[in-house]
């Protein structure tokens, strides 16, 4: 069973219908651990709620690398096999990064390197400036240069005439959970063999 870790700061609306997809797949994965650093992220209801292990950790008075071990730490207690980072409005350390290499994933809304280092609307306006006839969203690994890190998958979509940021929006991030979905997929088959039975 892979155990994942999810890291997020908002909603997290991609959480449950990630998982669904996934059960859907035949894809044996689980939430082992929701972890936020903002106390009143919705993300951590809709965690509770599932009866899934959910903890704010405040970063407060704390340098960055000095939280990140403290995530870390909670995410080796619960024997996760990979972090995915769903709206986590944190650039996580260094550290962090080598902790968790090649088990640390994200989800961008642009077809990367395009539009890198941009975040939520402004990357969909980004697009539209552009006058872009395509976007899409990308999962990647996680690396120390923000948006850099190798792309795992890329699903695309077109730019409509009369899109606006949200009508954009709306659509990569219907796209979104499927991406997630395949990288998951992915990285299960390329470590089966590495995969703890829990």
């Amino acid at each position: 069973m892979l155990k994942l870790g999810i890291l997020g700061s908002t909603r997290g609306s991609n959480l449950l219908p990630l998982i669904e997809l996934l059960q859907q797949r035949s894809v044996p994965a689980q939430v082992a651990v929701v972890l936020s650093d903002r106390e009143q992220a919705g993300i951590l209801d809709t965690a509770r709620a599932h009866h899934w292990p959910a903890f704010w950790l405040s970063a407060q008075q704390m340098s960055r690398e000095a939280y990140d071990a403290m995530v870390s730490a909670r995410l080796k207690d619960y024997h996760c096999d990979l972090v995915l980072l769903l709206g986590y409005m944190r650039i996580v350390s260094a550290p962090f990064v080598q902790d968790w290499q090649h088990r640390l994933f994200n989800v961008h809304p642009s077809l990367l390197p395009a539009h890198a280092g941009k975040m939520d609307r402004a990357v969909h306006q980004s697009v539209l400036d552009a006058g872009e006839r395509e976007s899409g969203c990308t999962v990647h690994e996680v690396s120390e240069i923000v948006d850099a890190g190798p792309v795992l998958v890329q699903i695309t979509c077109p730019v409509q005439a009369n899109d606006d940021v949200d009508s954009l929006k709306a659509r990569v991030q219907a796209l979104e959970v499927q991406a997630l979905a395949q990288a998951i997929q992915q990285f299960k088959l390329e470590n089966r063999h590495a995969i703890c039975t829990h």
